[in-house]
């Protein structure tokens, strides 16, 4: 088999494999491989188990030139990685009186004992070099068993390995001309589209040989990713400029933004933009739209507050809803969608009102109002109350449709947004 001067990932343990932690590590490796420009063909997880995470090794190092390991690195038993590597490359383990040292200081800086336990982690394979970890305390290993294979060990803790990572391994990387023609990428994102609907407008576009566009979807969102190997971001930037430009023109109000933009990042611009207030009214949703409204960064500039109107008796007493529209029309109506809509704006002196009624399900549904129906009333600045029902795909489940309904909220009002921050003649 020849090895091909390319990045395999290995991801050990065993709670990887029943699914008990997502592996975000292969996640995040592998987009940063692709930035750097370093080829990926394959990626594996092995459980806490020195035989068979030595047969992986085996075929690995026959086939990629760059291994790199992810957990395995902490003091207990079943922490394996770095004596299995030891062990299967023929090399003794030695320990470091710096990674000791090291140890020592960490422990004591915290006010706690550090058990014998610990020094495991110190016991490093001789000749391999420190990959240091200030975030904690499994260090890491650069090491060069054969003059043919390059080996990183990184530990499990995603906010340790990503440090690790950018702080030592890019900078390793760089200097021994592993990153000589980075991929760079810009994601656009886009809601109320279909894949194949987005795909279909663009096709003319999809068999570009530079830059490349790709769709794919998922959560509901739909992206386009357009990607160039380029030596600099200002090369990258001119070729994927002009079809970034392209597929914004044919696309219009679809693509809410690009890269790290959520939905609800893009309405808070919005509303900064405008000087402008918003307040929500939750029954379904529970409280989940205030919360994506508060995972933008400043969002307390626009974002005064809600109301989780799950009873109707606090639609009736804090929102002002009508008893006898929950009477009549019941609390999943577009009469109730726009009261609550209108009366969180109004007891929060905001100028922005959104709501969201529906049945979320698995029980609740009639043949009239089904599972999945949810009504969104929209309460504007200028005293327009919007209300529409949106029957939402409620296949995969309770929190997939209290998602699409907070989404499908945040797109709506980025519209009314959009719309009402333009010129009379441009809206």
């Amino acid at each position: 088999m020849t090895r091909d001067r390319s990045a395999e990932l290995i991801c050990v343990g065993t709670e990887l494999l029943l699914g008990e932690i997502l592996n975000s590590n292969a996640q995040f490796l592998a987009t940063e491989l692709a930035q750097l420009g370093i080829p990926h063909y394959y990626q594996t997880v092995v459980g806490d188990n020195v035989q068979r995470l030595q047969q992986v090794v085996a075929i690995a190092a026959q086939r990629s030139s760059l291994l790199i390991f992810t957990g395995g690195l902490g003091p207990t038993p079943d922490d394996l990685t770095t004596a299995a590597l030891s062990d299967f490359f023929g090399v003794p383990l030695v320990e470091r009186s710096d990674v000791v040292a090291d140890l020592t200081e960490k422990y004591a800086r915290r006010n706690r004992p550090m058990s014998p336990s610990n020094l495991k982690q110190a016991l490093l394979p001789e000749g391999a070099d420190l990959l240091t970890n200030r975030m904690g305390t499994a260090p890491g290993i650069i090491w060069q068993p054969t003059p043919e294979l390059t080996i990183l060990t990184f530990p499990g803790v995603p906010r340790e390995m990503k440090t690790m990572w950018q702080e030592v391994a890019v900078p390793y990387l760089q200097e021994q001309g592993w990153a000589t023609a980075p991929i760079h990428s810009r994601i656009l994102r886009f809601w109320g589209i279909s894949e194949a609907g987005l795909a279909e407008n663009v096709a003319h576009l999809l068999a570009l040989p530079n830059p490349t566009v790709a769709p794919y979807a998922g959560n509901g969102e739909v992206r386009l990713r357009l990607s160039t190997q380029a030596s600099s971001a200002a090369e990258a930037q001119a070729c994927i400029a002009p079809i970034e430009q392209q597929i914004r023109q044919i696309t219009g109000i679809d693509c809410f933004g690009a890269d790290d933009d959520t939905l609800a990042s893009v309405v808070g611009q919005y509303l900064l933009t405008a000087q402008q207030t918003l307040s929500v009214a939750e029954s379904c949703t529970g409280g989940g739209l205030g919360h994506l409204l508060t995972t933008a960064a400043g969002s307390s500039a626009y974002f005064r507050g809600g109301v989780i109107s799950y009873d109707n008796a606090v639609k009736i007493e804090l929102l002002g809803v009508s008893p006898a529209d929950l009477e009549t029309q019941g609390a999943v109506s577009d009469v109730v969608a726009q009261q609550m809509a209108a009366g969180v704006r109004s007891r929060l002196k905001t100028d922005w009102g959104v709501s969201i009624t529906g049945i979320a399900g698995p029980g609740g549904g009639t043949d009239q109002k089904p599972v999945g129906l949810v009504y969104i009333g929209i309460a504007t600045p200028d005293g327009r109350v919007l209300s529409r029902p949106f029957l939402l795909n409620d296949r995969q489940g309770r929190d997939w449709v209290r998602w699409l309904s907070m989404c499908t909220a945040l797109d709506w009002l980025r519209r009314e947004l959009h719309t009402t921050s333009l010129p009379k003649s441009l809206a």
